[in-house]
């Protein structure tokens, strides 16, 4: 029986390219073992069928950016520089159009952009892309979020407009935000950089409290019909 050897060896034998490039293949997610993708090059094999996809192509892959569905309580986040604990991130949507083909290095060293409270749920942002996390990180008084905020209790005459603008939360002014109501007990919030418990505060502000809250859109990305529990990727073409 023949000694097992890594894959990367193997395949850089079979191609006649270097060890390097047979390592960008593998990570590619372009090489089978009998059939089946195999990601790892350090992957030891002795008499597999090691096989190259005829469409690979030999260049590192793309940093990619995740959008998730989150219950209440799904993820476990410090801040929004560490790496995501999230509970329940694995179903894909079958409506994912992005045509990124999954691969397990895309869920290594992913942050957590503009994480959300652990009583809310909703839209997830999580990335390995630099540029977003320079917009939604670094920017992120500059970017809109979007609530949906169930409420009880009975909002004064002059409430809504209070919600717009006029309220003040850590002892500093808030500035403008847009609020209306979806129906007679959801809420619609849509404000930029909103810090942990203001919202729920803005709301006590005005006589009323918070029973749920979610989040539906960062920027110009909507949750939309993401199913909640499930991922998608963010297409090349959308932007925050």
């Amino acid at each position: 029986m023949s000694e097992p050897v890594r894959l990367a060896k193997r395949l850089a034998e079979m191609v006649s390219c270097s060890r390097r490039e047979a390592e960008l293949y593998i990570e590619g997610g372009w090489v089978t073992v009998d059939g089946r993708v195999v990601e790892e090059p350090q992957f030891k094999v002795t008499g597999q069928k090691v096989a190259l996809n005829p469409n690979a192509v030999l260049e590192p892959a793309a940093p990619v950016t995740i959008l998730f569905h989150s219950a209440v309580g799904n993820i476990l986040v410090n801040d929004a520089r560490t790496t995501p604990t999230i509970i329940g991130f694995d179903t894909h949507a079958t409506e994912d159009s992005s045509g990124i083909q999954p691969l397990k290095r895309h869920f290594a060293q992913l942050t957590a952009a503009l994480p959300i409270e652990t009583s809310a749920s909703g839209l997830l942002v999580f990335t390995q892309d630099w540029r977003v996390l320079r917009k939604l990180v670094d920017d992120a008084a500059t970017v809109e979020q979007e609530y949906v905020v169930e409420v009880a209790g009975k909002l004064g005459t002059h409430g809504l407009k209070q919600l717009n603008h006029g309220l003040s939360f850590n002892a500093r002014a808030l500035p403008p935000a847009k609020v209306s109501w979806q129906n007679e007990t959801r809420l619609r919030f849509a404000l930029k950089g909103p810090q942990p418990g203001q919202i729920a505060h803005m709301c006590q502000s005005v006589g009323i409290e918070v029973r749920t809250m979610k989040r539906i859109r960062i920027g110009k990305i909507s949750m939309a019909k993401l199913p909640v529990g499930q991922w998608r990727y963010l297409p090349p073409d959308e932007r925050f």
